[in-house]
């Protein structure tokens, strides 16, 4: 913790070709304002929209040390993105965001803040504790989430609030150790994570966060997502 360190963000993209350039200028500025290190790493499944050429521009105004690009051919998922993203982080920290703006970059700074005042191994951004908030879900979806982390919590018990958030700042180190011990695809991936952080005795911070549905484009959690959900959480249930 110090002078040193430096921040990577992991920007997972698939068609956010209008999001990119607000959800990395945004980035720039909260990194910019609060004078900590950062590089934001793109990784880009192959979008047929032509998000990658946006962040080639984007790389261009910004500089390819504050923008790098590690492209993939097809639409690969979460986990391994990630595992792609690590490889090219030269940051001691890692954070993890969407690239749809359900995340906002002002929080960034309370993460980072959070994370140094008992040097957390990882910091989460909860939705639902505090002056966290879901803005823009319809009621549905606001249940399913709410149940989907009060299920977890009775079945897992695993010590953060917010399980299924994909909003968190990582020591690297930890999140190469969780990246490659977790098993699960897509959504349940993000709760994997913390559950595993657990059982390694890793210790987790919270930060409370407004959440907001994305702003432009289809909705990635469809009812098939919600039926793996429910099968990973009982795989989870027998593992742990």
């Amino acid at each position: 913790m110090g002078a040193d360190d430096k921040y990577s963000v992991l920007l997972p993209t698939y068609n956010e070709k209008d999001n990119l350039p607000i959800i990395v200028w945004l980035l720039v500025k909260a990194f910019t304002d609060s004078g900590y290190d950062f590089e934001i790493i793109v990784i880009d499944d192959g979008s047929p929209d032509g998000t990658l050429d946006v962040a080639k521009q984007l790389q261009t105004i910004y500089g390819d040390k504050k923008i790098v690009l590690r492209p993939r051919e097809k639409k690969l998922g979460l986990g391994t993105a990630y595992i792609h993203g690590i490889k090219h982080a030269t940051g001691n920290y890692v954070v993890i965001m969407d690239a749809d703006l359900s995340h906002h970059p002002k929080f960034i700074h309370q993460f980072i803040e959070k994370q140094k005042e008992k040097d957390y191994d990882l910091v989460s951004g909860t939705r639902y504790s505090g002056n966290g908030g879901v803005y823009g879900w319809d009621l549905k979806r606001k249940v399913i989430s709410r149940g989907a982390n009060y299920v977890t919590q009775v079945l897992l018990r695993p010590g953060a609030s917010d399980l299924t958030g994909s909003f968190r700042l990582y020591k690297k180190k930890v999140l190469e150790k969780l990246v490659q011990s977790c098993k699960s695809k897509g959504y349940v991936f993000q709760m994997e994570m913390v559950i595993r952080a657990r059982q390694f005795g890793f210790t987790i911070g919270e930060v409370p966060i407004s959440f907001v549905d994305r702003v432009y484009g289809e909705s990635k959690l469809g009812g098939n997502e919600i039926y793996q959900f429910a099968k990973g959480l009982l795989y989870l249930f027998a593992t742990t």
